[in-house]
């Protein structure tokens, strides 16, 4: 910081500040972004980060360079992700051995290292290459195992990028970035502008105006209106009055609060400190998955950067306005997601939710008015403080405004993270930024909103994205996770997944979810083993119509939502479980059989050598056979076998 030993008297001072923070910077000096989070890292980014920081060092005297850590770019599919600027060079698959070529080549000599750019792939079963680079100086593109020219034109930049040019950013503007450890980077950026703007010039029921007629909507699951809910929040009779932030993300495939706790803790910081002024509180907490290690370590060092500008604490930017955060990691219970079971949490007691009748925003943590948003919503504000709440609602469809962060994952070819309009259709994110399936395989289905979404097939992908056009397929926007499945996916295990995942996290406090997903989980797995009895479909609609009414919270209401799409959608696959005792998709283990067909079979004896059971048999030069009678159906021959011989029938 500039300034560490003072602070930020007043929005002139904030100004100066951010004016003084942009003259220092050197216009000549090259800067390496490299993705720090927590997919990127898991590869070896850090380490990346730590070697172009020595060449910096080291070559100080040729070149004006400086390496810096980011945020989740999204494109977790392709990282390590190195930015080199000016130019905004997009590197993709960065390894160790990359380094000394992407500082000599781009850094010191401005040209480009062509191997390390983005190619479009083809399928893996389409016989070009399969995306595994091998990185080091000197390999040429089809060595990298990067794609050949033929499999598609080199891309320099990210707006170039498929996956990247149809996203439009808010929640995730400044990741990949700003530094999510320096709030000088923040600042420089533009931000706590919309704080100095509301605390300037705007009043509290000004504020909760904006957010009202902007449309935001909360992007935790529930879509619940935010300004409506700031504004019950700010007319309860009470006080204190508190904002939470929500992190406890829990849903399996989903990674969206976690890479913006992670990648820009400011703008969850600054989103909340302007909710507090609008609502008048002087308290906030925010929950965060234990799991999330990088994210408390990034909102904690946001905190106390806060603290000592002034931005946080007694007397904000001399408005006289005080409002401070604590962070509160969660136990790891996913019911904690549910508002009122993590108030429990936050409050030492164990999360369980309570009757909805009673509003948080008049009865919260410890009893008092509370205001409970997801961090993406918080994340979302100050754009809409700073543009407008007509700019803002110009974007999406009539009843969801704005952007929505997906966490894209499954059987798709591009994973990672993605933010698009509301209103864009299931098969333009799938297709058009997640490159379609993998293998070339038919798409099956794609399952949104998380355990409790439901599973939504081919016909309906050209259905817009938004909060209410999901409800009416059976299934719900959610907090963001979108599974994407192919041909080779079976409906009947997918539920019982979601449902056995379900039954462990619900909290047991009311009998229609603990005994009545238990019992849907009990009749799914006889169904999978191929022990399914008429009437079990109907049973299991029963048991989704009772639990759905009679459940405490959002966790039970909602855990029928697997079970019902697939049923609605997929029903002859039930069928084909319980009469014809078989699985369509050849996943349910009982209900298929291991063959080798004798034409595509080598004789080479791989199967053979691997299979623990030793019931592959054949002689050399032959086509070989399996014994059926000995066939544990491991899979290990099928996995195995490198000419695609043996097959499930």
């Amino acid at each position: 910081m500039i300034v560490a030993s003072s602070k930020i008297a007043s929005v002139s001072d904030l100004r100066t500040y951010r004016e003084r923070l942009l003259k220092a910077r050197d216009p000549k000096v090259r800067t390496i972004r490299v993705c720090i989070g927590t997919g990127c890292a898991a590869k070896g980014s850090r380490k990346i980060l730590e070697l172009l920081k020595k060449a910096c060092e080291e070559h100080g005297v040729e070149v004006k360079a400086e390496a810096m850590c980011t945020g989740c770019h999204g494109f977790c599919e392709r990282g390590p992700i190195v930015v080199v600027s000016p130019g905004e060079i997009f590197y993709q698959r960065v390894e160790e051995g990359d380094v000394a070529d992407i500082f000599r080549e781009t850094v010191m000599l401005g040209r480009v290292v062509e191997r390390l750019l983005y190619r479009e792939e083809a399928d893996e079963d389409g016989g070009r290459g399969k995306g595994k680079k091998g990185g080091g100086k000197g390999k040429t593109d089809a060595e990298a195992g990067n794609g050949s020219a033929a499999a598609g034109e080199a891309k320099k930049t990210a707006a170039e990028i498929p996956f990247y040019a149809t996203q439009r950013r808010i929640a995730l503007a400044f990741n990949g970035i700003v530094d999510p450890t320096s709030i000088d980077s923040y600042i420089a950026a533009g931000g706590y502008s919309a704080l100095a703007k509301v605390l300037d010039g705007m009043t509290p029921e000004q504020v909760v105006a904006e957010v009202e007629k902007s449309g935001l909507r909360g992007r935790g699951g529930g879509g619940f209106p935010t300004g409506r809910k700031w504004r019950s929040c700010r007319e309860a009779k009470g006080s204190p009055k508190y904002v939470i932030g929500n992190g406890d993300e829990g849903d399996p495939g989903a990674f969206m609060d976690r890479s913006i706790m992670e990648g820009n803790p400011h703008a969850v910081i600054e989103g909340m400190t302007i909710c507090a002024y609008a609502v008048g509180s002087e308290q906030g907490y925010i929950y965060v998955r234990n799991e999330y290690p990088m994210a408390v370590e990034h909102l904690s060092l946001a905190i106390r950067q806060c603290r000592e500008l002034g931005l946080l604490g007694d007397d904000i930017l001399g408005t006289g306005f005080k409002f401070d955060i604590q962070i509160n990691r969660g136990g790891g219970a996913f019911v904690c997601g549910e508002s009122t079971a993590l108030m429990a949490s936050l409050e030492g007691r164990a999360g369980e939710p309570r009757a909805k009748y009673v509003h948080t925003v008049e009865h919260g943590l410890w009893d008092k008015p509370t205001n409970l948003n997801n961090v993406e919503t918080y994340a979302t504000v100050p754009a809409i403080i700073n543009r407008g709440a007509d700019w803002f609602a110009s974007i999406g469809t009539e009843g969801s405004k704005g952007t929505k962060v997906f966490s894209l994952v499954g059987k798709v070819r591009n994973t990672g993270l993605v933010e698009v309009p509301m209103g864009m259709t299931l098969r333009k994110i799938v297709f058009e930024i997640g490159g379609g399936i993998k293998g070339g395989r038919a798409f099956k289905a794609v399952q949104t909103g998380g355990p409790s979404g439901g599973c939504i097939p081919a016909k309906y992908l050209d259905t817009p994205v938004d909060f209410d056009e999901l409800t009416k397929l059976g299934s719900m926007m959610g907090s963001g996770g979108m599974i994407v499945m192919d041909e080779d996916t079976c409906m009947v295990n997918v539920a019982k997944y979601f449902l056995n995942f379900l039954r462990d996290e619900s909290c047991g406090k009311c009998t229609a979810c603990r005994e009545g997903v238990a019992q849907m989980v009990h009749i799914l797995e006889r169904i999978c083993a191929g022990k399914g009895e008429k009437g079990d479909v109907e049973r299991l609609e029963a048991l989704c119509r009772l639990i759905g009414d009679a459940s405490l919270c959002g966790l039970g209401k909602s855990a029928p939502n697997p079970v019902m799409s697939t049923i609605r959608y997929f029903r002859e696959e039930y069928d084909a479980h319980i009469v014809e005792r078989k699985c369509p998709a050849k996943v349910c283990k009982g209900l298929f059989k291991y063959a080798i067909d004798p034409k595509l079979c080598k004789a080479c004896g791989i199967c053979k050598k691997n299979c623990p059971v030793q019931c592959i048999f054949g002689e050399k030069k032959k086509p070989h056979e399996i014994d059926r009678t000995k066939c544990t159906l491991c899979g290990t021959c099928y996995d195995k076998c490198p000419f695609g011989a043996v097959l499930k029938v």
